[in-house]
């Protein structure tokens, strides 16, 4: 019982380039810390912004540098000119002098078995061996399954899943799919596979809606991160560009962070001459602009689809198809359940389509017509198997 009530739990987010994982990591935390009144919870994150989003108390993060995901797979250094190997290891060492410092009692670890280029396996070996214990969470979809199954053969990943893991979380429903699908697991390692759910969001009684969104219904237009969003930005621009006459309800467009300053710039432009479109860059409040949107146009990325459950939006999903396909089989299982509409990029020099799209999602059935039972259980599982792996080892 004392482990359990002065618990520490460590939580490693490989990703610098985009939004994605940061927020996943950040919702786990938060609810963590709001479960167990004694936990302590650490995030390492190569994510430049982390600083700007809010946690609760208890709730600390530590940042290593920063690499970005090139369209090619590849990764280069952000920001630090040095070498990728050099960069690498300097994460390996905070990560590992963290471990060391913290002394966590549980290890999450998100998506990358091994981390980064295998940058957390010494830490994982180090960590079991004191007792600590290593989980691996997965969002509901990784990859079409040749390119996931070639991916961790590439990388040594089954035999880290099946040696240095205790149990595996998945943060979907079997409903959309096993995220690893033809990976070849020994029985024993399956057996600790676990379904949990999708992450559901809220947001605090105390944040308001900014009042210039409350004065008109909106449709909210976000690319997520950013950093691949341009085809999405720019085919919603060409309809309202082309809807002379006004029947497009007003957007609200947020750009997102890493979208190129030149791209940033020219749809900036483009915004201030149709009164009907608002922009930002960036906003570390966009649940609250989710949840008062009458609909949602976006990419299908992972915490976008659960903000469109959680908050029953309708959404229009334009999925990027690389350098993964994770975005398009999540759209595809969502338009499959009628849970959202969707656009693909092989459709985006048709400017009438997207006109047509957005007039119709504000007529769209709401996801929670469709939902099952369990679908956004998600936090919920994660608090139930930390307390019964605190309470079993």
């Amino acid at each position: 019982m004392d482990r359990l009530n002065n618990a520490k739990v460590l939580i490693y987010s490989h990703d610098s380039f985009g939004l994605g994982h940061l927020r996943r990591c950040r919702a786990i935390a938060n609810a963590l810390v709001d479960t167990f009144k004694g936990m302590s919870v650490m995030i390492i994150s190569g994510s430049p912004m982390i600083s700007q989003f809010d946690f609760r108390s208890r709730v600390s993060f530590i940042t290593v540098p920063g690499v970005v995901k090139l369209r090619s797979g590849d990764y280069t250094a952000l920001g630090l000119h040095v070498d990728l190997n050099e960069t690498l290891a300097m994460r390996a060492s905070i990560i590992q002098h963290t471990a060391e410092a913290f002394a966590p009692d549980i290890f999450i670890v998100d998506k990358e078995p091994l981390g980064l280029r295998g940058e957390i396996e010494y830490t994982l070996r180090w960590l079991r061996m004191k007792g600590c214990l290593n989980v691996l969470g997965l969002r509901d979809v990784m990859d079409d399954s040749e390119a996931l199954q070639s991916e961790w053969q590439r990388k040594e990943a089954i035999p880290a899943v099946e040696n240095l893991y205790h149990e595996i979380w998945v943060y979907g429903t079997k409903a959309t799919g096993n995220p690893i699908e033809g990976i070849e697991l020994r029985p024993e390692t399956l057996r600790q596979m676990h379904y949990l759910g999708y992450l559901k969001r809220d947001v605090p009684d105390s944040v308001r809606l900014p009042e210039r969104y409350s004065k008109t219904p909106y449709i909210l237009i976000t690319p997520g991160g950013g950093g691949d969003g341009e085809i999405l930005v720019d085919w919603v621009l060409r309809a309202y560009e082309s809807e002379a006459n006004g029947r497009l309800m007003h957007g609200v467009v947020i750009a997102g962070p890493f979208m190129k300053t030149k791209i940033q710039l020219d749809f900036k432009s483009r915004i201030a001459k149709i009164p009907r479109l608002s922009f930002e860059i960036f906003t570390n409040r966009i649940e609250i602009l989710m949840k008062n949107a009458e609909g949602i146009v976006a990419m299908g990325g992972y915490n976008t689809f659960c903000e469109i459950l959680s908050f029953d939006r309708r959404a229009l999903l334009v999925p990027r198809e690389t350098p993964r396909l994770e975005q398009k089989i999540r759209s595809d299982f969502a338009e499959d359940y009628g849970l959202a509409s969707v656009l693909y990029h092989e459709n985006s020099d048709n400017t009438e389509l997207m006109s047509e799209a957005l007039l119709r999602l504000p007529l769209q059935p709401t996801p929670s017509l469709l939902n099952s039972p369990g679908m956004l259980d998600g936090l919920e599982g994660i608090t139930a198997r930390v307390l019964a792996l605190l309470r079993d080892n």
